[in-house]
């Protein structure tokens, strides 16, 4: 049996903090800036795709931008950033299920992206805290 690590790493399987993080933030690209439009500068990802399919797309990717927030939680960022990134899924959730305006929004918005954004800068500052009170 092979001792060697996979390069995947699954939903279900446990991680660590930085590996979560990466997985967050590869799910937040996936989500919202995979896909280029060639000969410009456009990002979008499957959110805006899925977002397509009448009644079930929108609710899917809402799912999927619930799970980031979730995880978020699991990670320990404080209520009111959960909050923000909840806000963030709501306004995406209510304006995206707008026909056509409502997936040009989805490119533009870029909620999980915002909402890794916001986690990330918590993190980098609950980092430099900790750093602190250590050197102290």
């Amino acid at each position: 049996m092979s001792t060697a690590r996979s390069e995947y790493v699954f939903l279900n399987t446990p991680a660590t903090r930085a590996e979560r993080i990466a997985r967050l933030e590869a799910l937040a690209n996936l989500l919202d800036t995979a896909i280029l439009i060639p000969g410009t500068n456009v990002r979008f990802g499957i959110d805006a795709l899925i977002g397509l399919v009448p009644g079930i797309g929108d609710v899917v990717t809402t799912l999927m931008s619930l799970y980031l927030v979730r995880e978020a939680r699991a990670l320990g960022a404080p209520r009111h950033l959960i909050l923000r990134m909840l806000g963030n899924v709501a306004l995406d959730s209510v304006v995206g299920a707008v026909p056509v305006a409502g997936d040009l929004f989805d490119v533009m918005w870029r909620a999980n992206r915002r909402n890794m954004a916001l986690l990330r800068t918590w993190i980098e500052k609950s980092e430099r805290r900790q750093r602190s009170r250590s050197s102290e």
